[in-house]
């Protein structure tokens, strides 16, 4: 039996095709990038590269479906390589195991994407990430705060300009109209007002950063065969 049948039967074999020949790229493996790459590979994509500079911290074990107390301390790249392929052993990776930054965003757009998908906490990387998008004209998502949140039925994917009340992305949003930028900048985010703590340290939990990991997948999985 096929372990796709289930799918097939539900979008055609044409269609499943098109999400095998489909190139994607996922930088940063935590909350959401780890279940957006889970559902990815669940839903048939074959030709996937990994970007994560960080390894496992025992503090990961509440929310990113990589980690578990076997792997803390091993790099995240390579423990996504072994749970993709323990899932589908067709699947091609490629494994970028650094840090992005100005000096090495090359390495993100050295090679063909038809789907970049921006998971990653530092806000200077996302400004990289939108700018040679849109530039490259390459289809992307930017998923922004996920922390400080509770209700995953808040989440959604727009353009960043239609955003409120997420920081990082009113901080996108003057990013995008001081730089000009016409396109659609399409983000994950979540219209929760965040919850305020008395700590400097994000507060997070299992089910909204899966939540908008799997928002994510559906997203360009739909966007594939529509």
């Amino acid at each position: 039996m096929n372990k796709f049948e289930r799918l097939i039967l539900q979008i055609g074999e044409s269609n499943f095709n098109k999400i095998k020949n489909t190139n994607v790229l996922v930088l940063g493996l935590g909350g959401v990038g780890g279940y957006t790459v889970e559902s990815l590979i669940r839903s048939g994509i074959e030709n996937i590269t990994i970007v994560d500079f960080d390894k496992i911290d025992i503090t990961n074990l509440n929310r990113q479906i990589i980690s578990n107390l076997n792997n803390i301390g091993k790099l995240k790249t390579d423990e996504m390589e072994k749970r993709i392929l323990s899932i589908n052993n067709n699947c091609k990776i490629k494994k970028i195991n650094e840090f992005i930054d100005t000096k090495n965003i090359d390495l993100i757009f050295s090679n063909n994407y038809d789907y970049i998908i921006d998971c990653c906490d530092h806000l200077e990387t996302k400004k990289l990430i939108i700018k040679n998008c849109t530039e490259k004209n390459i289809k992307f998502i930017t998923c922004t705060g996920t922390g400080n949140k509770l209700d995953p039925k808040k989440l959604e994917i727009t353009d960043i300009r239609k955003t409120s009340y997420d920081p990082i992305c009113k901080i996108l949003r003057s990013f995008v109209k001081k730089e000009h930028i016409k396109e659609k900048v399409l983000c994950c985010y979540s219209s929760e007002i965040p919850i305020k703590t008395n700590s400097t340290t994000i507060s997070s939990n299992s089910f909204v950063p899966a939540s908008a990991g799997l928002l994510i997948a559906s997203f360009i999985i739909r966007d594939i065969i529509k």
